[in-house]
């Protein structure tokens, strides 16, 4: 026979505590995601606390749950930073972005429209105006809204959401590459995908962001070798 009761005993934070934490999380993935914790920087939980405003609680959820997706992890004491980069560790992120960028650029190049390209040439130009500045910081931001501007184009909530969770492990890495010249050849496989998403070309769309994640992969690899 089923009940129903009225109430249920169980404990259950207050909504305002999640939502905090959420956007407390969300802070500390954009400065991963967007070079402002490079790699050999040191972070603590007390001095996120102290330039977002907020109490250390929120602060150490979101810093537990970005170690447990292995974009942090504990260096010293209470210090935390990126986690080392081993040549297999980088072979294995970008097995997997193959894959998964591949198949958002894919299915974006089907579902496309004017709305999402106006957006991603902002970004191309944004990239172009940093390279001749020598900004790294303004080309990884403008290079993250491009990339995920054209994955939600792929009209999958899910994949982007895995895309994000591998960009946290290695994005910080990108950093690396401003000396390289990567940064001019991954803007030209940025055009290139821009185009084949405009013409709705799923193959070249796959095949421009493939050169991204490679042409990356290699400068890394050497680096690390």
């Amino acid at each position: 026979m089923e009940t129903t009761v009225d109430k249920l005993d169980i404990q259950v934070e207050p909504l305002t505590r999640d939502t905090l934490q959420q956007r407390v999380y969300h802070q500390v993935a954009g400065l991963i995601l967007d070079g402002g914790i490079a790699p050999g920087q040191l972070v603590t939980i007390q001095s996120l606390a102290d330039s977002f405003g907020v109490s250390t609680m929120p602060v150490r959820e979101a810093m537990k749950r970005l170690t447990a997706e292995k974009a942090l992890t504990v260096v010293s004491g209470r210090s935390m930073g990126i986690p080392p980069l081993t040549l297999e560790r980088l072979d294995d992120l970008r097995k997997v972005r193959l894959e998964l960028e591949g198949a958002a650029a894919a299915w974006a190049a089907t579902r496309f429209d004017k709305t999402s390209l106006a957006g991603l040439e902002v970004d191309l130009d944004r990239m172009d105006r940093a390279i001749a500045a020598s900004d790294a910081k303004a080309f990884l931001q403008a290079n993250r809204s491009f990339h995920f501007g054209a994955y939600r184009a792929s009209k999958s909530p899910t994949l982007v959401s895995l895309i994000e969770i591998v960009w946290l492990q290695i994005s910080p890495y990108f950093n690396l590459l401003r000396g390289s010249g990567n940064y001019v050849a991954a803007n030209a496989n940025h055009r290139s995908m821009a185009e084949a998403l405009k013409r709705g070309d799923a193959d070249a769309a796959r095949a421009a962001i493939a050169g991204d994640i490679n042409g990356a992969y290699e400068v890394l690899a050497k680096l690390l070798g």
